[in-house]
């Protein structure tokens, strides 16, 4: 499928679902759209443990929202290839100090970007550099790695130093006006899950003064603009005739699928949410209001030991004065039990997570083009080494 056909799709399904996709499950206890489709609120309700988690894990397979939702045709419209790999394996000793989940994705990345070692190669947001010792020593090149905080490149230069890599790390906001003088017609240059408006600023560029670019994209809601405006024209054509208008909050679904966290850190986070919603419970029968709170995230170490601690810290935060004795026995059940409806009712926002990753991905693809780049775009690795698996490659 071609990507403007491709995006063309995908920008009408998320259109014409955005009322089911874009309300946030624990901000209601009745979803906006239950009404319209009040046998897909019953069939969430009535899922087993087992079927939530086979479709957290994979929710366009043997779906049972199909009888409400377009998931067959969304599963076709987000099923990209896994681009081609061109060099040998680096040596594992390669990946000394480095985790060894992002060592492999390192490997991913670096086999697939070709590289010509007569001509610049950068890193752009390289943090200790990482990839450029690996993208050197696999091609024998001198790499110029670009990051901002002076500590990683401290660290940066004593690893290459360390392993013999022709790296040079330099300091550089890439944000800045002066950025744009590291790149040029011939420069090569690598992105592993550069953020939000630091890949967009990379595009732009590269864009504008030309180049090759092997790009892993992330973090699309890191971004200064409180609405996202398309980068390419035929995307921006697309959404005003179809009334998409995405807000930052909305692209934070495009990245919320993470790797399975260990059992322990999982407990955690279920234990948090669900002492989260029932304070929510809580704070709405004090204040005599049906309206959700937000209340700041607190990392796992500061959490207080019981619920009713956690509700007195979070009513300080608002500045909610609590009764002095608080029923917590009732509103920590009504938590887990909120817990386990939004968690079912957050399965139909999965299904469009991926679709809109996708959507931004084929919009950065088509502003290359627009530009003249011959772009592809497809996976570099397994989603379950990380789920930001998406690469575009781009070349004059």
């Amino acid at each position: 499928m071609e990507s403007a056909e491709r995006f063309a799709r995908l920008t009408a399904l998320l259109a014409e679902w955005q009322g089911v996709w874009r309300p946030l499950p624990f901000r209601h206890r009745c979803l906006p759209w239950e009404a319209r489709f009040p046998g897909l609120a019953s069939r969430l309700r009535g899922l087993d443990e087992t079927t939530l988690t086979r479709l957290q894990d994979a929710p366009f397979e043997d779906s049972p929202l199909a009888a409400w939702l377009p998931v067959d045709e969304l599963a076709t419209l987000v099923d990209l290839p896994e681009l081609g790999v061109g060099h040998a394996e680096p040596p594992a000793a390669w990946g000394e100090h480095i985790g060894g989940r992002k060592w492999r994705q390192i490997v991913a990345f670096a086999r697939r970007m070709p590289v010509c070692a007569d001509q610049p190669v950068v890193e752009w947001c390289a943090g200790k550099g990482h990839l450029a010792r690996t993208l050197s020593r696999l091609h024998d090149c001198d790499v110029t790695a670009l990051e901002r905080q002076v500590s990683l490149c401290e660290a940066g230069r004593n690893l290459a130093e360390r392993q013999g890599a022709a790296v040079t790390l330099a300091r550089q906001d890439v944000m800045d006006s002066d950025a744009s003088r590291l790149l040029g017609t011939d420069t090569q240059v690598a992105a592993l899950h550069a953020c939000g408006d630091l890949h967009v600023r990379l595009i732009e560029l590269i864009a504008e003064r030309g180049g090759s670019l092997t790009l892993a994209p992330c973090c699309y809601h890191r971004t200064a603009a409180e609405r996202y405006r398309p980068l390419s024209r035929y995307a921006r054509r697309l959404t005003t005739e179809r009334g998409l208008a995405l807000e930052r909050d909305d692209l934070t679904l495009a990245v919320q699928e993470t790797v399975t966290a260990p059992r322990g850190d999982r407990r955690r986070r279920a234990r948090a949410n669900a002492w989260r919603l029932g304070f929510d419970a809580l704070q709405r029968d004090v204040r005599g209001s049906d309206a959700y709170l937000p209340v700041p995230s607190l990392a796992h170490g500061r959490m207080p030991a019981t619920f009713v601690g956690f509700c007195r810290w979070a009513a300080e935060q608002k500045g909610l004065v609590l009764p002095a004795r608080i029923d917590g026995a009732r509103f920590e059940r009504e938590g887990q039990r909120r817990l386990n409806e939004v968690e079912r009712f957050e399965l139909v926002r999965h299904l469009f997570r991926r679709p809109l990753e996708v959507w931004l991905a084929l919009d950065r693809r088509m502003r290359l083009e627009e530009a003249g780049f011959a772009v592809e775009l497809g996976t570099f690795c397994a989603r379950d080494l990380t789920p930001r698996n998406l690469l575009l490659r781009a070349k004059p």
